[in-house]
């Protein structure tokens, strides 16, 4: 029997996410709120963990290995993404490699920012859970409820964004930049601004659609695959952060 769900804005967690799965058979473990939690909390670990070489090689002036770093991290990462994403019960076999490629991926990034604004990336990292943070209280306390209207206008946002990101990266092979994307002027720091709000309410469709999984009672390894969701979200809004403060400090 098919669960159903509304979306998320989490790539990783959409309407498909559990309609196809099956329910869980007598006898197995179901997926609980508490399990997903656990497992985002290893994978959280993984990262910061993976983070640190990249970040002591950058630190210790090897740059060219950090370059090299980042194309094998994003490249990797994305693809066992795109397998987790298309097969769900491979989470439990590829979310840790996943967020070990993106660990190495943030601790180049965050070394390169560091080196032209000492003190950013552990700003970034206190935003980051800031913002996680009070959004977690803010759902559970069901200030902001997750509604079909939320989820719309959120998702709405996230596909503008990378639609957006998307041309600006095909504009830059003919030299046309995108001012504001990069840009410290007012413009693009609301824009930042305006990026980290939406990656903050995917979260809270994250949460809502992690915990309808486990009502529903899927199956238990789609608590890796719920953990893996929320690791997309984090991922992109520290990166988000480093970009605005970045921006801020440029001015």
């Amino acid at each position: 029997m098919a669960f159903q769900f509304r979306r998320s804005g989490n790539p990783g967690l959409n309407d498909s996410t559990f309609t196809r799965v099956p329910r869980v058979g007598f006898g197995e473990q179901p997926m609980t709120v508490a399990g997903t939690v656990n497992k985002s909390f290893l994978l959280l670990v993984v990262m910061m963990l993976s983070a640190l070489w990249p970040w002591l090689q950058a630190s210790a002036g090897n740059t060219q290995a950090v370059g090299g770093l980042v194309t094998l991290g994003a490249i990797g990462g994305f693809i066992l993404a795109l397998i987790i994403s298309f097969k769900p019960t491979t989470a439990p076999y590829l979310a840790v490699p996943y967020a070990a490629l993106e660990g190495v991926v943030l601790g180049a990034i965050s070394a390169m920012f560091e080196a032209r604004y000492p003190g950013i990336a552990i700003e970034a990292i206190g935003g980051t859970f800031a913002v996680s943070f009070v959004m977690l209280m803010l759902y559970r306390t069901r200030v902001i409820r997750v509604t079909d209207r939320l989820r719309a206008v959120v998702m709405g946002a996230m596909f503008g964004i990378v639609l957006l990101y998307v041309g600006a990266w095909i504009l830059s092979f003919f030299h046309v930049a995108v001012p504001f994307i990069n840009s410290g002027g007012p413009l693009g720091i609301a824009f930042s601004v305006f990026v980290i709000g939406v990656a903050a309410f995917m979260l809270t469709l994250d949460f809502d659609m992690i915990e309808r999984g486990a009502a529903a009672g899927a199956p238990q390894y789609m608590e890796w695959y719920g953990a893996f969701g929320l690791m997309v979200t984090l991922v992109w809004m520290y990166v988000e952060m480093l970009r605005l403060l970045a921006k801020l400090q440029q001015r």
